[in-house]
């Protein structure tokens, strides 16, 4: 039977239910147990009336009597309804019930002679009709974009997906635990920013009528977390939403969740430390182990990790040494043969860095930071004392995959002011994923602002490493994706 058809029959259960007076869409239910307890605590319940409330996901009926099992958000339970039990009214109801209505339940606890713990239903209520049947075989489905644009259904479906986003509230939880035990205060920044700044990235764009004034979603928290750090709060971090305007794959979604974190009098040594250790605390809280598999492949997350300068990977992975360049053309050159077409406009760091972009960060498998990066990379992080034309900044790798970015931050004004105003000219020759000039925040430096270490993690892509996924989609409820024709709204 087509799904219209489906459709049709149970909107006409529905109004078979309303024609006899009983309400499809009751206001609440009084539940008194989840499916997981009566379960986990049979010795004590046997024999128990309990009330328990869920989506019926099978019945087998034969003849006066049968079981179904009924879904709540701890797992499923299997029921017995029988004539002698629920009376011949409730037994016809229940048999014109449909897979996937929402059922609040009434009754005792009892095993059956297989040895499966059931509730014998003495009285039942319909909570919420449902109008459209269920898929029979989730797993087969070979478009996966289904399961995301209808995450109830493979919510409904795919116990190992539900598992896994509360595992991703948990590793959220966790990392908040943690912080607040360092002594770190959870703070909340603009979402909308008259300017935006504190990553390479295109901006969202949105207008505020009243004030008639552009304002953008904020690509990162950065430049109003190190405001409080001038203030005079001297561990701060925020764990929220970030919006880029930028494609979307299995490592990039246009909003995502970062944690960001700077602590006053200190650098980009202690956050490596601090990296380490809430990596290793959600990892070893989650898996039991800080030895665990992803996507196949064994790693060890046991501390130190390994440390390498940018430099020195991008030699180990391409043969050429790049300290040793000084002139956009020959790196340039180099990228041409390795098979690579860089931006005419793209300056001797930016192509190296699409090399190490493509050459370098699928072989990072082990927990790796990759540390000292060119000035003209960070333009907020503080140069080494001994080498002015790099910045004291790493990445963390886990997987392939970088997780996170952190500096010792610059807080010298006039410093700032000029990496700043050789951002400006980028974005004059067109790279609008250079930062603009910010002078309140160079007005906060100069104030002061105390030597602070900073550091932003990905927790989409902690959860992915959690989870053992290779797409943040299926760390991410409901991933941005392109409507569907019968999807957009009105006038589309």
């Amino acid at each position: 039977m087509a799904q219209q058809d489906l459709k049709e029959s149970r909107i006409k259960k529905l109004n078979d239910l309303i024609g006899k007076k009983i309400n499809p869409y009751p206001l609440k239910y009084d539940v008194t147990h989840k499916a997981a307890e009566i379960r986990d605590n049979f010795e004590k319940l046997e024999k128990a009336k309990v009330k328990i409330a869920g989506r019926l996901m099978l019945m087998r009926m034969h003849g006066k009597s049968g079981f179904g099992h009924v879904k709540d958000d701890s797992g499923k339970i299997q029921i017995y309804v029988a004539l002698n039990f629920i009376g011949e009214e409730k037994l016809a109801f229940f048999k014109s019930l449909d897979i996937g209505d929402i059922l609040g339940l009434e009754g005792e606890v009892f095993k059956t002679h297989t040895g499966e713990i059931t509730v014998n239903v003495f009285d039942f209520t319909i909570l919420s009709k449902s109008l459209l049947p269920l898929p029979e075989k989730w797993h087969g489905l070979s478009d996966v974009e289904v399961r995301y644009r209808q995450r109830y259904l493979d919510l409904i479906i795919n116990e190992d997906v539900r598992e896994s986003f509360k595992t991703r509230s948990r590793a959220i939880q966790l990392a908040r635990s943690f912080l607040k035990e360092k002594g770190f205060l959870e703070v909340e920044t603009p979402m909308m920013q008259p300017i935006y700044g504190g990553a390479y990235a295109r901006p969202f764009i949105t207008h505020h009528n009243a004030l008639d004034m552009d304002l953008y979603l904020r690509i990162a928290p950065e430049l109003y977390l190190k405001r409080l750090i001038v203030g005079g709060f001297e561990k701060v971090y925020e764990l929220n939403r970030n919006f880029r305007n930028e494609g979307i794959s299995t490592r990039h979604n246009p909003e995502f969740t970062m944690l960001e974190l700077y602590q006053a009098y200190a650098d980009y040594n202690d956050m490596m430390n601090i990296c380490e250790d809430l990596v290793c605390y959600l990892v070893r809280e989650i898996k039991g182990s800080l030895e665990i598999e992803y996507q196949g492949q064994k790693l060890s997350l046991n501390k130190p990790w390994k440390r390498i300068k940018y430099f020195d990977a991008l030699q180990q992975f391409t043969g050429v040494d790049f300290s040793k360049i000084k002139d956009p053309e020959e790196a340039r050159s180099e990228a041409k043969k390795m098979g690579f077409e860089p931006d005419p406009k793209a300056s001797l760091w930016e192509i190296a860095n699409i090399l190490f972009e493509e050459k370098v960060e699928t072989n990072l498998i082990q927990p790796t930071f990759i540390m000292d990066y060119p000035k003209e990379l960070s333009p907020l992080a503080k140069q080494k004392p001994d080498d002015p034309e790099l910045v004291e900044r790493f990445e963390p790798y886990i997987g392939g995959r970088e997780i996170g970015n952190a500096f010792s931050e610059l807080n010298d004004p006039l410093e700032q002011r000029k990496r700043f105003e050789e951002q400006v000219e980028k974005r004059k020759q067109g790279n609008w994923e250079a930062h603009p000039m910010d002078m309140d925040f160079l007005t906060a430096l100069e104030y002061g602002m105390p030597p602070t270490g900073g550091l932003g993690i990905g927790m989409d892509r902690i959860i992915m490493l959690l989870v053992d996924t290779n797409s943040i989609r299926d760390t991410i409820l409901f991933p941005l994706l392109k409507p569907k024709a019968e999807e957009k709204g009105d006038g589309a």
